[in-house]
């Protein structure tokens, strides 16, 4: 078994302290937007849509995914924070034959995880993995929705990294009382300690570092630590906040690393910058909140 699903909900929400950015995007690196527009609104539930009026890109329901163009393929490999991306299906073996049928390459088959959780009943929990323009993993997994719900990271210290973006951006912890650090195997494979946390729609789930050192021996065989997110085929996330200026100061004074300072595009009609976070992962945050105009 190659893979795991990307997605370990446990029942019950957690309040956190205020929700102080809102989801923005997912900003890929691809050697061809325009296919890359093409296959994601054509395999999923998602429609092209000009980007502040200065590029196509994709609208996801409540979020963007973005497209930088670039000479050469990008980086692929799972050796940084961002393992994956997601969408949910209701009827996961009718939306997987379906998409066999419209000549989607998949990375990793339809696979029954229902157990995952601890159960015994089997046959009501799949997910499988489509192989994505520059190889980019996108999961699909059973859900209550067909949508784009879910990014999948990795972690050294997925307990601390769910305590930072808790803490600096107010996300919602999913699960009842304090995460075990306790290791946790499933299939051979370490999926806990694990964080599982909403962000508006989009679930931000956090799988241990050595998840990636079993699935892929041969990438992790020297490998110790992950590495930036800069350059892979998913390049960072963006994050909407109210006030550029000062969410940047509050992050500044919790010691957070400021690694681009702000800057306007589109006659100041866009304004960022980006803060490095857990596992050097780039996190761009944008003055004001995704819409579609």
């Amino acid at each position: 078994m190659r893979s795991i699903v990307g997605l370990v909900v446990t029942a019950g929400l957690c309040s956190a302290q205020g929700q102080l950015a809102h989801f923005h995007h997912v900003h890929l690196n691809v050697t061809d937007p325009a296919a890359a527009i093409d296959f994601y609104t054509s395999k999923f539930d998602c429609e092209k849509a000009r980007f502040a009026g200065l590029q196509d890109a994709v609208w996801a329901q409540k979020s963007w995914l973005l497209f930088t163009k670039v000479a050469a393929p990008p980086k692929s490999e799972v050796t940084s924070t961002i393992w994956h991306i997601g969408w949910g299906a209701e009827d996961l073996p009718a939306t997987y034959r379906k998409q066999l049928d419209a000549g989607t390459k998949f990375d990793t088959p339809i696979t029954d995880i229902s157990d995952i959780g601890g159960g015994t009943t089997m046959g009501v929990f799949f997910y499988a993995y489509v192989d994505g323009p520059e190889h980019q993993l996108i999961e699909l997994n059973t859900a209550d929705h067909h949508h784009f719900g879910h990014i999948h990271l990795l972690s050294k210290d997925p307990i601390a990294a769910g305590e930072w973006y808790v803490k600096k951006f107010g996300l919602t912890r999913r699960g009842r009382g304090t995460p075990s650090r306790e290791p946790h195997m499933y299939r051979g494979a370490q999926i806990g300690p694990a964080e599982s946390l909403m962000m508006d729609n989009v679930n931000i789930i956090i799988f241990p570092m050595e998840y990636a050192k079993t699935q892929w021996p041969e990438l992790w065989k020297d490998r110790t630590d992950l590495e930036s997110t800069k350059g892979h085929t998913a390049d960072h996330l963006g994050f909407g906040v109210d006030n550029l200026d000062q969410t940047l100061a509050r992050l500044k004074q919790d010691g957070v690393t400021i690694t681009d300072e702000p800057r306007s595009v589109a006659g100041g009609k866009i304004r960022f910058a980006f803060v490095e976070g857990p596992d050097y992962i780039r996190i761009e945050l944008v003055e004001g909140q995704a819409h579609k105009e």
